[in-house]
């Protein structure tokens, strides 16, 4: 496509409809955009002239939504577009860990081509920003960043991406420290960390050092935090005071976050609160279990919360399809959400907070201004996306078309 050109005919949504004070339905519209350096540019509604002669793309009225954002996944180890094969049973996370030292160097040749399909298959699914963590430890040393490294300058240009500097195999615990700041050198946009107590033996060494790396390379955190009970509180609520004291505030993710699905209401709201006030975020794969993770809740206090695949048929989990509309549905049908607000309102958690409605049902995406990262899909509403998982027809990066047809 030309760097400035019409998409036309995009169906928008233009607000709520409401019968006998409350939302029963979607208003949407016809519209024309007008793309201009990766940009929109104009917004003409359908029933209006155009004013330039540039190139026009027919969207056939086509739903229009912002693109979306998987806020976590592992690209450089996984099974994914080789043969079948399931999970090990283990007894403990370090059983895990033993195995990976066996199985890493054998997959390691095919690390960049898997994580390079991974990419193609997210994309295709409507994902224009990634966040993967990426295994750094004695093991692996720095190879596998490299792979991950590689297959994301491939696409270059067709989507956004973050790298987090994981320890898999424990920051201490595998005496990490020095491979993790040589990532960070090496292109890793985030400091890693795993389960303080559990792997580490150490909740505030641990943290400490996460920290000062950060510090010292001048980015962010996240944390890997299965760990519930006691000391996931208390690596939750240290990590808070940490971030405060050395002005981290917004830099700090932490992913999984169980503790949170089986901590007493009130003290799971304080320590959301005080993430909040920090701006730290959690990112959840959605998973299923006795105890949902309370992810509207965390929402609801300020809590950025960002969904993520996770593990895309690897050795810990054969379950990952790589597609965020399966995981907000997922989140959806925990928390019945099953009205045309609820639903509406939930596509932000894949979007990076992007709704085309408000609360109010006023239309604040898109703008003129705002990024042509956008995907058409078959469907009449963002609610109806979220429940039926729609088909994704094309997806567009910085006003490139990356995925899809027309």
């Amino acid at each position: 496509m030309n760097s400035s050109y019409w998409l036309t005919n995009v169906t928008l949504e233009q607000g709520y409809l409401v019968e006998n004070e409350q939302i029963v339905g979607t208003k949407t519209a016809v519209y024309h955009l007008r793309i201009d350096q990766g940009k929109i540019n104009d917004i003409v509604q359908g029933n209006l002239p155009m004013a330039s002669n540039a190139p026009r793309y027919d969207a056939r009225e086509l739903l229009l939504l912002p693109s979306f954002e998987e806020g976590h996944i592992h690209l450089d180890k996984t099974y994914y577009s080789g043969p079948w094969k399931a999970v090990k049973p283990i007894q403990s996370i370090f059983d895990r860990i033993e195995e990976e030292k066996e199985l890493l160097p054998r997959i390691l040749p095919q690390s960049r081509e898997q994580a390079e399909r991974i990419l193609s298959l997210i994309q295709g699914f409507g994902t224009t920003h990634v966040r993967t963590h990426c295994n750094i430890e004695p093991t692996s040393g720095l190879h596998r960043l490299a792979a991950t490294k590689e297959a994301l300058r491939t696409f270059s240009g067709k989507l956004s991406s973050e790298i987090v500097a994981f320890p898999q195999h424990g920051l201490l615990h595998s005496d990490a420290v020095q491979l993790v700041r040589e990532a960070m050198d090496e292109g890793a946009t985030l400091v890693g960390g795993l389960d303080p107590f559990t792997v580490d033996g150490d909740i505030e060494r641990s943290l400490q050092v996460m920290v000062e790396i950060a510090v010292e390379k001048n980015s962010g955190i996240d944390i890997h935090l299965h760990e519930g009970g006691e000391s996931g509180k208390l690596t939750i609520a240290r990590l808070a005071d940490l971030t405060e004291e050395a002005g981290l505030q917004g830099k700090v993710t932490v992913s999984h976050a169980f503790w949170f699905a089986s901590a007493q209401p009130e003290e799971a709201e304080e320590l959301a609160e005080r993430m909040a006030s920090l701006r730290m975020s959690v990112a959840s794969s959605v998973p299923i279990g006795r105890n949902p993770m309370p992810l509207p809740m965390l929402k609801k206090k300020g809590v950025g919360v960002t969904l993520g695949t996770d593990s895309l048929t690897d050795h810990w989990s054969p379950f990952g399809l790589g597609d965020q509309l399966e995981k907000v549905g997922r989140l959806a049908e925990l928390n019945r959400y099953n009205d045309e607000f609820s639903l509406s309102q939930a596509l932000g958690y894949i979007t990076g907070g992007i709704t085309p409605l408000d609360h109010e049902g006023n239309q604040v995406w898109p703008k003129v201004g705002d990024r042509a990262n956008f995907v058409l899909v078959q469907a009449s509403c963002a609610a109806e996306t979220v429940a039926r998982r729609s088909t994704r027809q094309a997806v567009w990066y910085q006003g490139n078309l990356v995925r899809g047809s027309l």
